[in-house]
């Protein structure tokens, strides 16, 4: 039975309290928060004691797992100092996205996990779900022939305006992973950004972008749009059909190249459980990650790992520098 403790006990980390709780090879065994009200509320929530200081906690109860859900300025501000502890105290971490918006802090924890040789993963939860699973495997298995373009697309109302980036760098680390998911790594990306009425940020963008593997591929998002069905839309073509993936979770469809018939698959089950809100997919993170560490999964091959969020983040950073430049930027790789 692994024990796994969570810092940061905002909304998303009562998320990850919960499943790691709930999880039956692992047991939550403590909580930390700087807001000691947050931290007591929690460790009244789930029976587990409170603390408000990282080390104390680590040191206290030497837990196998530690979620990051701190969030601070871009929703990644906060992440550094907790994982690096969580790091050198030997513990395998998961952390919210973005990874870091700081690109050198990013490549430090990914680099400080690989040589403490512990499992790094990042909560790109959108990739966690039946459906795309089942378009990972058409890609893998070759249905779509040779890949030409990929269209992805995410909106979400949120007023905020943290930095004149915050779109960019807080909604979408989780498109571009599922981007790189089904398409590879990233080698190019040209970014125009806009303004809604009455914004103060780069509200919404739209990114053009080149794949190591040679197809293309566009990007919409936006802080301006309410929130409906569907709020995220996937689309992925080759010379032997394409599908279209909403919402991640919500239906998948696929059109083979040629015929007039479609297959349409809708929600499916995840085991016994039907997914039926967008929590269900931090439950399926989660318990991806419980289930590799439990396995003795090696760090390299943890899905969706820290070093997936480092590459978002360098291909959100080639687009800012677009933005800024007017010009078609080479994205950073190791």
């Amino acid at each position: 039975m692994l024990r796994a403790v969570v810092v940061g006990l905002g909304p998303i980390g009562n998320l990850h309290a919960r499943y790691y709780g709930a999880n039956p090879q692992c047991e939550l065994a403590g909580v930390c928060d700087l807001v000691r009200e947050r931290a007591d509320a929690a460790a009244e929530r789930y029976g587990v004691p409170a603390f408000y200081d990282v080390e104390d906690m680590l040191r206290a109860l030497r837990p196998d797992l530690c979620g990051i859900c701190t969030g601070g300025h871009e929703y990644g501000s906060d992440h550094y100092a907790p994982t690096m502890q969580a790091i050198e105290a030997g513990c395998h971490v998961l952390g919210e996205k973005p990874i870091s918006n700081d690109i050198a802090q990013a490549k430090e924890m990914v680099e400080a996990a690989r040589a403490k040789g512990v499992c790094y993963g990042i909560n790109l939860n959108h990739r966690f779900t039946p459906l795309a699973r089942k378009a990972k495997e058409w890609v893998e298995a070759g249905r779509l022939g040779h890949l030409l373009f990929m269209n992805m697309a995410m909106w979400i109302k949120n007023p905020r305006e943290t930095s004149p980036w915050f779109q960019i760098k807080a909604l979408h680390p989780h498109t571009i992973d599922i981007m790189r998911y089904f398409c590879g790594d990233i080698s190019a990306v040209q970014c125009f950004a806009t303004k809604a009425p009455g914004r103060a940020i780069w509200s919404t963008a739209h990114f053009n972008m080149e794949f190591a593997n040679g197809v293309v591929g566009g990007l919409t998002g936006s802080y301006d749009i309410e929130r409906g069905h569907p709020m995220e839309r996937c689309e992925v073509a080759g010379t032997g059909g394409r599908f279209v993936l909403d919402d991640l979770f919500m239906e998948l469809t696929w059109y083979p190249a040629g015929s007039m018939e479609k297959t349409v698959i809708s929600n499916t089950p995840f085991g016994d459980i039907t997914e039926k809100t967008f929590d269900d997919t931090f439950r399926n993170r989660i318990g991806r990650f419980i289930e590799q560490v439990a396995a003795g999964c090696s760090p390299e091959s943890i899905d969706g790992s820290g070093a997936d969020g480092l590459a978002a983040q360098r291909v959100l950073a080639a687009a800012i520098e677009s933005v800024e430049t007017r010009s078609v930027v080479t994205v950073e790789r190791d």
